[in-house]
Formats: structure tokens, sequence, C-alpha cells
């Protein structure tokens, strides 16, 4: 993980957002202390229908405990 300061982080940005997309993580340091993180983008995978089906219990479905009941209260 590489650090570098904001002028040479605004000289450089598209260099260094290429360098993001491709998996590194870069620290922007003001007066040499770190204040930003600049980290890949994971896209959210697609949820798919179904795939615990069968994996769940009944026991999941019952209602729960009085006593567990007032813990969230």
């Amino acid at each position: 993980m590489e650090t570098v300061n904001i002028n040479e982080a605004k000289v450089n940005f598209s260099k260094l957002l290429a360098r993001v997309n491709s998996g590194e993580e870069i620290i922007i340091a003001r007066s040499g202390k770190p204040c930003a993180r600049l980290i890949p983008f994971n896209k959210e995978k697609k949820r798919v229908p179904g795939i615990v089906e069968g994996k769940v219990t009944d026991a999941f479905f019952e209602a729960l405990p009085d006593e567990e009941l007032a813990r969230w209260e």
C-alpha cells in the first residue's frame, strides 16, 4: 500500500485510479498524516433466488422463546 501526498494525488489522479482499479489500495496524506484511502469499488454480487433452498431448517421459522424476544425490546 503506497502513500502519496495530496498534491501528487491531484497531479496523478487518473494514474492512481488506474492502479486502484487493478486492485491496489493507495493512502492519500496531508502533511504526512493519512487522510483518505483509495480502494477498489467492489460491485455487489447478484443475488440468486433460492440459493439456500433446502439448507434452512424448520426451526428457523418457529417463534422465538419469550425470554429471547424480551432481550430485543
